[in-house]
């Protein structure tokens, strides 16, 4: 049962440059949030949060509706593709408390609600709550984060740059290993460049959704596995710069959670 109900943002609707959709357009938020508006970074952050605790990324839950308000925003200019306009210790926070059978979401922007439900406790879950909270954010994790929140997205040299980048933040090695990430990830890109219908490329879901298990070893992400991940993304677009919810955001946001100990 839901006691927040966030107003997903219209795709048609007509906004003016100097008008983006702001938190206060979306959630039931006050004072200096509720002005802010949506940037693509807090929404792949609510992402990654909605899935390290629920296991994935809730329909038309607040980070869909925050996704949905940062696409708009980003399509119509009025914010950076690179940028976070959420501060403060709290930042972006999912937590999980469960009594009587029943788990409570909430999920806050800045310490402010923006959704709180039941989920019921699926049988046999008897895992504490404090592994929810605490429980970092791994390079594989990350990466199917961004399967989630870009699912559809063709892989590009760019987005096979960033996961090559990401493989080998979290193997240590600097090779591109056969028949992992990585090298699916550049075949797929080799592919499509010489595949002319969209519908035929291989996309972001389909590469990155068993990152995990690819992966021969994994780590934590940290803010310098972030840095370089975000680096070889921008480096290999022509436009210099970063796919919403792709790659490099999801581990930036992967990051950012890592870095605060309460989600």
């Amino acid at each position: 049962m839901s006691q927040q109900q966030p107003r997903r943002p219209q795709p048609n609707q007509s906004r003016d440059h100097e008008d983006p959709i702001k938190y206060g357009d979306v959630f039931n938020v006050t004072g200096e949030l509720a002005s802010k508006p949506v940037a693509p970074l807090d929404a792949a952050a609510m992402q990654s949060a909605e899935t390290t605790v629920l296991g994935q990324t809730r329909r038309s839950g607040p980070a869909a509706v925050m996704q949905s308000a940062a696409d708009v925003n980003r399509r119509a200019g009025v914010v950076r593709h690179d940028r976070t306009d959420v501060t403060g210790d709290e930042g972006v926070t999912v937590t999980k408390s469960t009594a009587g059978g029943e788990s409570w979401i909430t999920e806050a922007v800045e310490g402010q609600v923006v959704g709180q439900y039941i989920q019921p406790e699926a049988p046999g879950d008897t895992t504490p709550e404090a592994s929810f909270i605490t429980d970092p954010i791994t390079v594989g994790e990350a990466l199917e984060a961004a399967a989630l929140s870009a699912a559809d997205k063709p892989i590009e040299q760019s987005d096979a740059a960033a996961i090559q980048a990401a493989e080998r933040r979290a193997t240590g090695c600097n090779e591109t290993l056969p028949g992992c990430v990585a090298a699916e990830a550049q075949s797929a890109a080799t592919r499509n460049s010489r595949t002319l219908r969209s519908e035929d490329k291989s996309t972001l879901s389909d590469v990155l959704s068993d990152a995990s298990r690819m992966l021969p070893r994994d780590k934590v992400v940290s803010r310098e596995d972030a840095d370089r991940v975000v680096a070889a993304e921008m480096r290999n677009n022509p436009d210099m710069r970063t796919t919403p919810g792709g790659v490099a955001a999801s581990m930036a946001a992967a990051a950012r959670v890592n870095e605060n100990p309460t989600i």
